[in-house]
């Protein structure tokens, strides 16, 4: 049997980084396939996740969500009948839509290949903000998820973590919510959260299924005897009711009152959208050399809305100047340069909405 577990959450939220804890702490033994789906013209993450061992299938085709019908469905087929594996990760495009993925899903399962995990990582730093200005992708990832982990804990004010538990909760009222941070955290206990094998219902119903009686399933207390008469117990179902397309009209808020430039256009079929109409990528290849310091301040530099338009993310692999590798993340406010592998090409990609392709090349200067 092949479990596929879906690891989704928006720009910047840690999939990747979630996604190399688990391969290394928790799948252990399993052969594991990983499928990402990368919003933009050049793959950054394959890089990373090859150092592991991993198999890697890059789809830079567009959005998860544009490519579902055809290619993306036809590609998880390939890769359960050539490799065989144990497990299939798949990593979807920060902006797709985790509805989408499950139905490309479903139509593969099988006897031999069954959806697994619905996981959403979310930044709890991020998500008023997020929820706020692209409420559509977000939330969609949000309210399909069995499992949200939370990521940015760590020394996060306790007010503003319940915030975030509480906006969740107002979209998914089902879903296991891990809130302790990562590294804290045993990759099988994360992974025991996301298959729900470690949460407080679960051990609930291990109680309640060994303290029934073997006859007619009446709990009663541990160690009780059954004296009642037997009689037919009316079952007592949950019925979990999920909207379809009832997202409230998602509000955008800017700073200095200037227009929205997500691309909402504020009509009927605002829910409608897909990822490539919203948002864009602006992807290269460069032998340039920087330095850290170019790099921090390039990263800085992208807070400017006005000049760059809204950036969501940014990341790369390029040359430094004194011989190393730097490897650079961005999400707004929050710049990361550090040394890592060569690659055989320097390249970056940033992804936002309304970006100024001419002016963020003009930045880096390639």
């Amino acid at each position: 049997m092949t479990k596929i577990d879906i690891f989704s959450g928006f720009l910047g939220a840690g999939k990747t980084t979630l996604i190399k804890k688990l391969i290394k702490e928790a799948y252990k033994g399993e052969k594991v396939v990983l499928i990402e789906n990368e919003f933009g013209e050049i793959g950054i993450d394959g890089g990373f996740l090859k150092e592991a061992g991993i198999e890697i299938t890059e789809m830079n085709s567009g959005c998860i969500c544009c490519s579902l019908v055809g290619d993306f469905t036809e590609a998880l087929g390939k890769v359960l009948k050539e490799f065989g594996p144990d497990r299939i990760i798949i990593e979807p495009s920060g902006v797709g839509k985790l509805s989408d993925v499950i139905g490309a899903v479903r139509g593969v399962e099988s006897e031999s290949a069954k959806l697994n995990a619905k996981t959403c990582v979310v930044d709890a730093k991020k998500c008023k903000m997020y929820m706020k200005n692209f409420g559509e992708f977000f939330i969609n990832q949000v309210e399909h998820a069995s499992c949200i982990v939370l990521s940015h804990t760590a020394n996060l004010d306790e007010e503003k973590l319940h915030n975030c538990i509480h906006l969740l909760r107002e979209h998914n009222g089902e879903a296991v919510i891990v809130t302790t941070d990562w590294e804290e955290l045993a990759g099988e206990q994360i992974l025991a959260a996301i298959e729900k094998e470690n949460t407080l219902e679960h051990h609930i119903h291990e109680l309640e299924e060994e303290d029934a009686c073997p006859e007619c399933g009446h709990h009663h207390h541990h160690g009780e005897e059954c004296h009642h008469k037997h009689h037919h117990h009316e079952e007592h179902e949950h019925h979990h009711h999920h909207e379809e397309c009832h997202h409230e009209h998602h509000e955008h808020h800017h700073e200095h009152g200037e227009e929205c430039t997500c691309g909402c256009h504020h009509d009927h079929e605002h829910h409608h959208h897909h990822a490539d109409d919203v948002f864009s990528s602006f992807g290269k290849e460069t032998a340039k050399k920087f330095d850290k310091a170019e790099i921090e301040t390039i990263l800085s530099a992208l807070e400017n809305e006005d000049k760059y338009g809204i950036i969501l993310r940014a990341k790369g692999i390029v040359a430094g100047k004194d011989g190393s590798w730097l490897h650079f993340d961005y999400i707004p406010g929050e710049p990361d340069v550090r040394t890592g592998a060569a690659d055989i090409t320097g390249r970056l990609c940033v992804i936002g909405s309304k970006i100024n392709e001419s002016a963020i090349a003009e930045l880096f200067g390639v």
